[in-house]
């Protein structure tokens, strides 16, 4: 059995699962989710006990679906009681960060400024809007209710200037680590013939 998928979801006050055949639908206060379950699997939710995910067979296939289910339900179920953040910082002299109406520009060292579009649901909030020096960076938060779409919007950030390992400069998640490489070693002044 699946330790994953054997767990049952609770939910939160104010959750709501409807299941319409292989339908789920997940409310609450961040919102409405919706996701249509693989054949192989069966979820069943009665009203006031957790939601229960239970696969037909012990095929490799059925295994592997069972608990992925169980995750990608409980993640709708987290996402619209909570709901889901991603920090980001921008390091680099010069680069800065703004938001104008449904797009993110980036201004992160090309000779034109990327414009991304902001995906329906999610909330960009920049809290410094430009880098001051190499050690303040620009900084923006990324919120919303579904992991999935918060996830894929932070990678197409950090895509548009991925971090250099020599200065650091770029786009990276809050608290993450480069690996840093030393410059070129500049030779002697003298030693010629």
């Amino acid at each position: 059995m699946s330790r994953i998928g054997k767990k049952p979801i609770a939910l939160p006050s104010g959750v709501k699962v409807e299941i319409k055949g292989n339908q789920v639908s997940v409310t609450g206060p961040k919102g409405t989710q919706s996701w249509a379950y693989p054949a192989g699997v069966k979820v069943t939710a009665e009203s006031g006990k957790p939601v229960v995910v239970t696969r037909d067979s012990d095929s490799p296939q059925h295994r592997a679906l069972h608990g992925t289910t169980r995750a990608l339900i409980n993640n709708m179920v987290r996402g619209v009681s909570e709901g889901y953040e991603k920090k980001l910082e921008i390091y680099g002299t010069g680069y800065a960060c703004a938001v104008s109406g449904k797009t993110l520009d980036l201004t992160v060292g090309y000779s034109h400024p990327i414009k991304l579009p902001i995906p329906a649901g999610v909330k960009v909030t920049i809290e410094v809007a430009q880098t001051k020096g190499d050690d303040n960076p620009a900084k923006l938060s990324i919120a919303g209710s579904d992991k999935q779409v918060i996830g894929q919007f932070a990678r197409a950030i950090k895509d548009a200037r991925p971090p250099e390992p020599y200065k650091g400069k770029g786009v990276r998640y809050a608290g993450e680590q480069i690996k840093r490489k030393a410059g070129k070693a500049f030779a002697g002044a003298g030693g010629g013939a």
